[in-house]
């Protein structure tokens, strides 16, 4: 855990959040700022500032992450329409909290490229 990470602080319970999901590695909850209908944030519980910060030590928490994704999509209702995950990496890349997150997307057409 990061002291100064508002993820790690929602994963804490020192934030509130719409919880969807949690286990021992990952928790996931309702973005506070939707970007679609049904927008999810997962984020592993172990803090990792980014996805290029992973290692080898990180792939079956990688994996997990990507796995629960799909489970609390099609347990959301957007697997038969479709859905986008997005993981933004460093500033350009459009990352506003450094704990790595990815993002579950649905509930209306996405096209591409996105906006």
């Amino acid at each position: 855990m990061s002291d100064d990470c508002l993820f790690c602080k929602i994963i804490a319970g020192e934030i509130p959040s719409d919880k969807v999901y949690s286990d021992d590695d990952v928790y996931a909850f309702h973005d506070i700022n939707p970007a679609a209908p049904s927008h999810i944030l997962i984020i592993p519980k172990k803090h990792l500032a980014d996805v290029k910060s992973a290692d080898d030590s990180d792939q079956a928490l990688l994996g997990k992450l990507l796995l629960k994704a799909n489970e609390i999509a099609r347990d959301q209702g957007l697997e038969e329409a479709g859905y986008r995950y997005v993981i933004n990496t460093g500033r350009d890349g459009g990352q506003t909290v450094y704990h790595l997150h990815l993002h579950i997307m649905g509930g209306r057409g996405m096209g591409w490229p996105p906006g």
